[in-house]
């Protein structure tokens, strides 16, 4: 369990909480000053296609967002920073404009099927397209037809996995083809030796 989360997440509110309930607290000691992602940390990143963020408004209203596209479109630059291209939408900009008062963001990203969760805290920076020609070409999404306008960078604090427990699995279309597709092929196989075994049986036998 990365510590720089728990000590950030764990504030005097919920310790005090904790103590009221279970008549004790977490004693978080010696985190570091940020927890660094790992390669398990990066394989699971490369293989998401989407995410949840959330920001703070300047009112004190969080936001959350879904983000989707292909499999790691969420890349990983280094142990320390993600990035993203963010496109040319439907002109709300809610995410945006909470960034550019509150940096402070916290993602969730979903394995559904093998009901995973992984939660990063960090603080993100909106930056124009145009500053970075060759990233953005990078990030870009060949199937998108909107241009990449915006492209955010996270700086990452912290990061924690979550107990499966209570997550459900569910899959995509592309997962469910994948895990059916063995069954339709033995199905074929068999339906095909359903025939020859008809056809053997209905020929009239030799006198």
């Amino acid at each position: 369990m990365a510590m720089k989360y728990l000590e950030t997440m764990m504030t005097e509110s919920v310790l005090r909480t904790q103590q009221q309930y279970y008549g004790h607290a977490a004693q978080i000691t010696d985190a570091p000053e940020r927890d660094l992602l790992g390669e398990g940390e990066a394989e699971f990143l490369a293989a998401r296609d989407s995410f949840y963020l959330s920001t703070v408004s300047e009112t004190g209203w969080p936001y959350v967002q879904h983000r989707g596209g292909p499999k790691g479109f969420l890349r990983l630059l280094n142990p320390s920073t993600l990035v993203f291209a963010d496109y040319q939408g439907n002109r709300q900009l809610l995410s945006t404009g909470n960034l550019s008062t509150d940096d402070r963001v916290s993602l969730f990203l979903m394995d559904y099927p093998n009901r995973a969760r992984l939660k990063i805290l960090g603080h993100a920076r909106v930056e124009d397209a145009h500053s970075h020609p060759d990233l953005a070409v990078q990030l870009a999404n060949p199937s998108m037809k909107a241009r990449v306008e915006r492209i955010v960078f996270i700086d990452v604090v912290s990061f924690d996995w979550n107990c499966p427990k209570y997550i459900t699995p569910r899959y995509s279309i592309e997962e469910v083809e994948e895990l059916a597709g063995s069954l339709r092929t033995r199905i074929a196989q068999l339906e095909a030796e359903l025939r020859t075994s008809r056809r053997g049986s209905s020929t009239p036998s030799a006198q």
